[in-house]
């Protein structure tokens, strides 16, 4: 056995000399998801990337909530929890902060984590702990038969809207920049190599990351993400976000806009040095939420990508050397002195 830093740059964490493969992080459960549905492909990348990381399976946690892709913990090898209705967020912040040894990942959905798991999320991301945040995003609540969600689009028919749904949509990618998420980005369940790349950039990323999958529901909102898997119309509206490279699709180019926002154009119409360059790790985060509005409203030029990748202490880190100065300058104390401490007093 080795040892190595866990991937954030915390501690120390026991990595396997064994080598690992996909069938290694495979538990013997049966994989319960509707035939087609985008979970599978999501789930056979994650299982395929683990082993890149080499770490002892022991060292792995996956927290899920409440919802389709929170059945994920029971398909992985590792160890996991399947927790409560938006909850997973508040439950992983408080292992990852009392075992900084551990790689700790949640699985959401839009349902699950914009809905009554918002406040969780936001102050996750805001407090930057030492965890991965993989959204299932498909538009629509599946597990419970094909309710309108927080990212279901104006005016979407569903049972619980006969009439169309008024509520405006959330931005997953614009709350998280909102919060001052340090890692977002946003990938797709059909594209393998794109989402296990984006998953290797966030594990080795120092606190939350945030990664909005776009995840197809084929029986309740069936091609919700078509145009970007359609190949006769992809290349042209896929904006592919690379850091130091220009924002363009086949077609399409964003450069500066007159207002000092920025804007989609014709690639043929606009010179290469107008054309905008990524930059993920620009401390400011307005470009990056700029970017994020690109999608709106109908899908006409998507980013895909990391939008924001820019390194600060995460709070786990920042507790536990605290908790090391605390212990340092006073030593251990012990749980009754703390109880009985301040104001107390007795019931006889």
């Amino acid at each position: 056995m080795s040892e190595s830093l866990n991937g954030k740059g915390l501690r120390l964490v026991p990595k396997t000399d064994a080598k690992q493969t996909l069938k290694d992080f495979k538990s013997d459960q049966e994989v319960r998801w509707c035939p087609g549905c985008g979970d599978y492909a999501i789930l056979a990348a994650v299982q395929s990337f683990l082993p890149e990381l080499g770490l002892k399976r022991e060292n792995i946690v996956f927290i899920s909530g409440i919802g389709c892709s929170s059945r994920f913990p029971y398909y992985m090898n590792t160890y996991g929890f399947h927790s409560i209705h938006g909850r997973a967020p508040a439950i992983a912040t408080g292992l990852a902060a009392s075992r900084p040894d551990l790689s700790v990942w949640v699985i959401t959905g839009d349902g699950d984590s914009l809905s009554i798991g918002g406040n969780h999320l936001i102050h996750a991301l805001r407090r930057n702990i030492n965890l991965n945040i993989l959204l299932f995003n498909n538009r629509i609540y599946g597990l419970t038969k094909g309710q309108y969600s927080p990212t279901s689009e104006i005016g979407k028919i569903t049972k619980s809207t006969p009439m169309g749904s008024l509520d405006r949509p959330f931005n997953p990618i614009s709350l998280a920049l909102g919060a001052e998420a340090g890692f977002v980005a946003r990938t797709i369940d059909s594209d393998r190599k794109h989402l296990q790349s984006v998953l290797r950039e966030a594990a080795a990323h120092r606190g939350t990351s945030l990664v909005e999958i776009y995840q197809n529901c084929n029986i309740f909102n069936d091609n919700a993400f078509e145009q970007l898997k359609d190949p006769e119309v992809r290349d042209d509206i896929t904006l592919r976000l690379e850091h130091g490279q220009p924002i363009v699709s086949a077609t399409k180019a964003v450069r500066r806009g007159p207002n000092g926002g920025i804007e989609v154009v014709d690639r043929a119409t606009v010179a290469p040095e107008e054309i905008l360059v990524h930059d993920a790790h620009n401390p400011d985060p307005s470009v990056a939420f700029a970017l994020s509005r690109l999608d709106e409203p109908a899908f006409e030029h998507v980013p895909i990508g990391i939008f924001r990748s820019v390194d600060r202490p995460s709070y786990d880190e920042l507790l536990n050397e605290q908790v090391d100065k605390a212990v340092a300058a006073k030593g251990r104390g012990e749980l009754r002195d703390l109880l009985l401490a301040g104001d107390t007093w007795r019931i006889n």
